[in-house]
């Protein structure tokens, strides 16, 4: 899953970019609202982390500007003050939680999490596809509950794939939500770890669909 983080603190960002990354989210940092309003409309993030007192352009604004746009990703805003109109205003804009300054990361981690669930359908943080299962809090993938150990790129992949399960999904959108915004494109990245997803997890999980992309669904009954 792909993060955006809005946040002109340069030690905060660093933070939550530490620990995001360690959670196995790809995650892209802008320093001001201008910067953020402006990947969040060109970029498709799975989730945004958004301080609300930002410089240049403020976070209620650049979050109102997403929503007129279209843009419904997932937005956590960040307010330092415990302030109820803040908060209101917040939500007003198209915000769907909050966490006040200062706070505990694994409670922005959490809050997160439960966000691109509910945004893909989920309610658990444990999906499962006939035996497979993964957890995104605890990051365990089994097998018919044998544990399999994955990298940090191929949990990402699994990760994706597992929240839009049975869908078609491209190449590209692969690309785009596992990686950052300076990643090579054009490389063959995405079949190298399908590939050693399909032998780490058994090969009738993950089916190519030939010209679209990839879909994640249970093997057939007589596989």
């Amino acid at each position: 899953m792909r993060i955006l983080v809005v946040e002109d603190d340069p030690d905060l960002a660093r933070q939550l970019k530490a620990a995001l990354s360690e959670a196995s989210y790809t995650v892209d940092l802008a320093k001001d609202g201008e910067e953020g309003h402006f990947l969040g409309d060109t970029e498709p993030y799975d989730a945004v982390v958004l301080d609300l007192g930002l410089p240049v352009v403020d976070g209620v604004t650049v979050l109102t500007r997403w929503r007129r746009a279209g843009r419904t990703m997932p937005v956590l805003i960040l307010t330092a003050r415990d302030r109820w109109s803040e908060k209101v205003a917040g939500f007003d804009a198209g915000a769907d939680d909050y966490v006040t300054k200062p706070f505990q990361m694994e409670e922005v981690l959490a809050r997160l999490r439960a966000l691109i669930r509910r945004a893909a359908g989920h309610a658990s943080a444990e999906l499962e596809c006939a035996g497979l299962r993964i957890n995104s809090s605890s990051g365990r993938v089994t097998v018919d509950g044998v544990p399999i150990k994955l990298t940090a790129q191929e949990f990402r992949l699994l990760d994706y794939l597992m929240h839009h399960q049975g869908k078609i999904v491209s190449r590209t959108e692969l690309t785009e939500h596992i990686y950052d915004q300076d990643f090579d494109r054009e490389s063959n990245t995405i079949e190298v770890f399908v590939g050693r997803l399909r032998k780490k997890l058994g090969a009738n999980y993950i089916a190519t669909v030939r010209g679209l992309g990839y879909r994640l669904a249970p093997p057939a009954k007589d596989e």
